[in-house]
């Protein structure tokens, strides 16, 4: 399995406006219900059930589906787990000496590539960029809400 844990800081210098843990938490909770404003490459996020703190949908990404269950931790995490098997999101919202953070934790299989082989590596490096973009993505779709007044 391929894994790769990035953080960032939520209000780096110059960021307006910055954003509180609970503006970041909601940001989270609306990105599960509906991934697509804030994740490049989406084509479908539909919700099909929620019982409490868990909702099970079905996502299109770069042209492959997939079913996963969210988890929702409040007010720090929500856990992206694929019901096929083949990995897993973490989002995180933790407080550091330097302020606020997202980290995302990512753990993903891809098909047909053997697990910890050198073309497993080559495979997730290839994807890094993707993945720590959605970190950025996400914090960036969450600033724009509070401006547009989305989010308060």
């Amino acid at each position: 399995m391929y894994t790769l844990s990035h953080a960032i800081p939520v209000n780096p210098a110059g960021a307006e406006p910055a954003l509180t843990a609970a503006q970041v938490w909601r940001g989270l909770e609306l990105k599960a219900e509906n991934a697509m404003p804030f994740v490049d490459g989406m084509t479908q996020c539909d919700v099909d059930s929620r019982d409490g703190n868990v909702l099970t949908r079905t996502i299109t990404f770069r042209g492959t589906q997939h079913r996963e269950k969210i988890t929702l931790f409040a007010p720090v995490k929500v856990q992206f787990e694929r019901l096929d098997g083949t990995g897993w999101i973490d989002n995180v919202i933790s407080e550091s000496e330097g302020g606020l953070l997202l980290t995302f934790t990512f753990g993903i299989t891809f098909p047909g590539i053997a697990e910890d082989s050198p073309e497993e590596q080559a495979q997730g490096d290839t994807m890094r960029g993707a993945y720590t973009g959605a970190v950025a993505a996400t914090l960036s779709r969450v600033r724009q809400m509070v401006r547009d007044g989305e989010l308060a």
